[in-house]
């Protein structure tokens, strides 16, 4: 068997955001959000996932939203790479979410809450070693919850999640480890295949199952996702490079300025470091060597005159 990725868009749709997975859904949702308990008992997904929606994206991400049976809304999202503001982002979605339920004049005891669930593959907090991670409004000192604290983000950081199948013991390990290591798998694991509702989701990722439009649409997707991290990355390595390009620099002038301190009595510190900002990496590489043969300022001065 060969199986699909739960952490690609794409798939992560089809799995959880179909038509048939409201069940995948629920017992996912009371594993992440409850820690397993069978809180929630029915859901509605708002916009099933559909095949020639996610052909025609452009971006690298496509979210599940669904209406829980106490008309409280879960927006779940897979992110994969880390982006600039990412965390400001999940609460812009969160607040966005909870306000347009309503349309003036219309009164705000008819809000419902909203929960947002996170799943990265990079992690947020370094903070704390757990993998699942809930936030609310609470007291600062008491950590009692607002009176109307129904805003809630819950995150799950897939890098920290280390356990083998032989070690998943709860619900919670058991989704966590479906979305981190499906790809890996080469068949359906006796642990994972008892929750009904994983076996369900390992059958909707299996390939053999997917169409040949599916499996196109899919790697399209893969590649794209690809791509995307890939500029992540080469802007990341571009930002590495400056700062340590500019570290270098600094580096180099506090050198040069030890140096004329050292050799000559009385340098105008201000407005040589001012010279010297002008120049080039390279160029302050040479004046290191070059300091050493100055007889005096003039010297330093004939030098960048001719620079």
């Amino acid at each position: 068997m060969r199986f699909i990725s739960p952490k690609t868009d794409y798939a992560f749709k089809k799995i959880f955001g179909s038509d048939q997975s409201q069940d995948i859904l629920i017992s996912f949702l009371n594993a992440i959000i409850y820690k397993g308990k069978n809180k929630i008992k029915s859901l509605t997904i708002l916009n099933p996932y559909n095949p020639r929606q996610v052909e025609t994206l452009k971006d690298s991400y496509l979210d599940v939203r669904a209406v829980l049976n106490d008309n409280s809304q879960v927006i779940i999202e897979m992110q994969v790479a880390s982006v600039t503001a990412f965390d400001k982002r999940v609460v812009y979605n969160l607040a966005k979410t909870y306000a347009a339920q309503l349309n003036p004049p219309q009164a705000y005891m008819n809000l419902k809450p909203v929960i947002a669930v996170t799943i990265t593959d990079f992690e947020m907090f370094e903070e704390t070693s757990d993998v699942v991670n809930h936030f609310a409004f609470l007291n600062e000192e008491k950590f009692f919850e607002y009176t109307a604290a129904e805003m809630e983000l819950v995150f799950v950081e897939l890098p920290k999640f280390n356990k083998s199948l032989d070690e998943l013991k709860t619900l919670v390990d058991k989704w966590i480890y479906f979305i981190k290591e499906t790809d890996s798998l080469e068949i359906i694991p006796e642990s994972l295949g008892e929750v009904s509702a994983i076996e369900k989701a390992l059958n909707i990722a299996n390939e053999i199952n997917l169409s040949p439009e599916e499996l196109e649409l899919m790697e399209q997707r893969a590649i794209m996702a690809q791509d995307e991290s890939g500029k992540i990355l080469l802007a990341e390595e571009k930002v590495e490079q400056k700062g340590e390009k500019k570290g270098r620099i600094k580096q180099a002038i506090a050198i040069i300025m030890l140096l004329l301190k050292e050799r000559f009595i009385e340098v105008p510190e201000k407005e040589i470091a001012t010279q010297l900002e002008s120049l080039s990496l390279e160029d302050l590489e040479d004046l290191v060597k070059a300091v050493l043969k100055f007889n005096n300022l003039d010297d330093l001065s004939n030098w960048l005159a001719n620079r």
